[in-house]
């Protein structure tokens, strides 16, 4: 069974609840570089017979049998075959041409999304493309199938049964958005780009994994992978990372690690065509794309421009949309969902207010605990700050029952751990060389707690919470606050950025006030967005409205976020987690053999992470709340893993020219 198939109802953190791309661009950018935590999911490819080992430059003599395919997957068979001509849910006919407007709050001074200085936006990355197809938005694609990875500036790849190596064929007519070609020269050196001035945690993990890359002539280059270590997201890896001209670092002496506005000159389908810092971005779509048309991008692309306008909050934002000033709005807060899609161009049918399932799982978002703060690694602590936040009370009283609360890191999959460990699970945890606490072992997977969705305050919770904070020496003086025996008070700085939602600073706030009748120093502060990307970059919080990543299945892209090899600095791991038991497990899922093998560790590690509870779940919907002016349109069977907004959706020029033409659309 894949993923796919895994969901009882698909879905999908709402977009308001959890920090934008903005917010820690450093995160989406490594994520847009491919270390996605889900791996392949399917058998190999069929080996070409004609191949042999020794027809690939450099292959080693014992290379076994070779796989060449138009696509990647790492357990079986691609679901588009060769010949395919188009994605099954995109429209091949949809027109090409307007413009779609969107909104975001915060502000920018970058468009270099890799450097560590610089406040970068998400839109940066949209030029750029690599060895396989991906979606810019970092949704699935296929958006039908998450189990395999497609050719699009290399044609084919082919590699040894035992994934020693990987060598890429690159389409001959693929070029820069400059007129230059895209050669195996330009891989190689974004590749060692990378390494040399990527972020930390970034260029550590592709070290460990990749031994080298080499140009084998102008269209061929070759991957080679470090003996001894896990099979898994090393050639999905090296195929998604976006690939930048040579050239042009040559001629400006440009530096990956510097935070710029200018940019380099892409192969994608979208050209940058305005920056203007803290106020907009327009993309233009190339209208000499070399890629327009493959089969893989047939019915994509579809806008002539995107443009992105930036405010100030997400009430003027709203406030630009009811004007017309703003065409696509995904809806983030509950309250305005809830009470204020009444304005005349919802009346007059302008507006479509929508709700369109999502199939993927949800983002584990919620209060993140930084472990490496000595006050927050005894967990009795961690268990009495949770007991404080009432999720049933926020829901009803401040997000209008619109949301679930998440218990798992793969929520409503059937890698969700349940019950008691039984079968393979528990015989996997028995067998780990570490301790394994024997609550794990004897006990259901911790679900969240309940409380009273008639007061804030649950009395019975804050009771068990107070008992907590006792037992690990933390005690009430006359004053009401919380202090250990060296007479240090029990404070949590909790930063919230500037742009935050009305409502998760609602959240903030009501959190914070059952943390005080607990005699906790809770602190929140709101502070700009540039402060706050620099404080959740240094760990310089107690704690943290946060997201990981949801367990899909065994990549090593799980040590980047769950493991402890870069713990202290990776930007996926804003708590900190360094637990021998998750990484010992995560071992095992990476060196499983069959599917059952690796979806019982998988359970094992959500059950492991789910007791440590380094963060407090929160909530999650199963639809994607949007509204947009009617111009706009989607496939009418939307495939379930994508929005694909900015992927498939066009404009009807007509429905397009009559809404300006009445004054609803400026």
């Amino acid at each position: 069974m894949t993923p796919r198939d895994r969901r009882n109802a698909g879905t999908q953190t709402d977009a308001a609840a959890r920090p934008l791309p903005l917010a820690r661009i450093g995160a989406a950018s490594l994520l847009a570089l491919g270390l996605a935590l889900a791996a392949d999911r399917v058998p190999a490819q069929e080996a070409d017979p004609a191949a042999t080992a020794g027809d690939i430059a450099g292959s080693s003599e014992d290379a076994g049998e070779v796989i060449r395919s138009h696509g990647y997957s790492y357990f079986g068979d691609l679901m588009y075959p060769e010949d395919f001509e188009q994605l099954n849910y995109v429209n091949p006919d949809a027109p090409k041409g307007g413009e779609i407007v969107l909104a975001t709050t915060g502000t920018f001074d970058s468009m270099n999304p890799y450097a560590r200085q610089g406040r970068a936006y998400v839109y940066s990355i949209f030029p750029y493309e690599s060895l396989f197809a991906e979606s810019v938005t970092n949704e699935a694609l296929p958006a039908d199938d998450n189990e395999a990875l497609y050719g699009l500036l290399a044609e084919s790849v082919e590699y040894d049964e035992g994934k020693t190596y990987a060598i890429f064929h690159l389409r001959p007519e693929a070029e820069f958005s400059d007129g230059t070609p895209v050669t195996a020269e330009d891989v190689v050196f974004t590749h060692n780009l990378f390494l040399e001035q990527g972020l930390p945690s970034y260029a550590g993990a592709v070290k460990a994994r990749i031994e080298g890359a080499t140009v084998i002539d102008e269209h061929t280059v070759r991957y080679d992978f470090v003996e001894g270590i896990s099979r898994r997201s090393l050639i999905d890896q090296v195929g998604t990372t976006p690939v930048f001209p040579k050239a042009w670092f040559d001629e400006t002496g440009a530096r990956l690690d510097e935070s710029r506005l200018e940019t380099p000159p892409g192969s994608g389908p979208w050209m940058i065509d305005e920056v203007e810092a803290n106020r907009r971005i327009v993309l233009k779509r190339n209208p000499d794309y070399w890629g327009k048309d493959l089969p893989i991008n047939q019915g994509r692309h579809n806008f002539d421009t995107i443009r992105v306008e930036f405010f100030a909050d997400t009430i003027a934002a709203f406030e630009a949309f009811k004007a017309g000033e703003i065409s696509y709005r995904t809806e983030a807060n509950s309250r305005l969902w809830a009470t204020a899609y009444d304005f005349p161009a919802i009346q007059r049918g302008d507006v479509i207010k929508e709700e369109i399932p999502d199939g993927t799982p949800p983002a584990p978002v919620g209060f993140v605990f930084n472990l490496g703060k000595e006050k927050l690694q005894d967990r009795r602590v961690r268990q009495a700050i949770a007991l404080a936040y009432n999720f049933e009370w926020t829901n009803e009283s401040l997000q209008y029952g619109l949301y679930e609360q998440r218990a798992s890191f793969a929520q409503d999959t059937d890698l969700q751990a349940e019950g008691v460990p039984e079968g393979r699970e528990l015989e996997i945890l028995q067998s780990l060389d570490v301790e394994v606490p024997e609550k794990i072992l004897t006990e259901p997977a911790l679900m969240p707690h309940t409380s009273s969705p008639d007061r804030l305050t649950d009395r019975g919770n804050l009771r068990n919470a107070a008992r907590l904070l006792e037992e690990a020496g933390w005690t009430v003086g006359d004053d009401g606050i919380r202090r250990n025996e060296a007479g240090e008070t029990l404070v949590l700085e909790m930063p919230l950025s500037s742009n935050a939602d009305p409502t998760v600073e609602s959240i903030f706030e009501t959190f914070s006030e059952n943390l005080g009748a607990l005699g906790i120093d809770a602190r929140v502060e709101k502070v700009d967005t540039a402060q706050y990307t620099l404080r959740t970059r240094d760990r310089d919080y107690d704690m943290v409205y946060d997201n990981y990543s949801a367990l899909t299945g065994a990549g090593t892209g799980l040590r980047q976020v769950y493991g402890s090899e870069s713990a202290e600095f990776s930007l996926f791991n804003p708590a900190n987690l360094a637990d021998p038991v998750v990484d010992a497990l995560i071992d095992v899922a990476l060196e499983s053999e069959t599917q059952e093998e690796e979806d019982a560790a998988m359970r094992a590690i959500d059950r492991v992470l789910r007791w440590t509870l380094f963060q407090i779940p929160m909530h999650y919907a199963d639809v994607h709340r949007i509204a947009y002016y009617k111009h706009l349109e989607h496939p009418e069977e939307m495939p379930p893993y994508a929005l694909g907004v900015l992927d498939f959706w066009w404009q009807d020029a007509d429905v397009a020219e009559e809404l300006r033409s009445d004054g609803a659309l400026r």
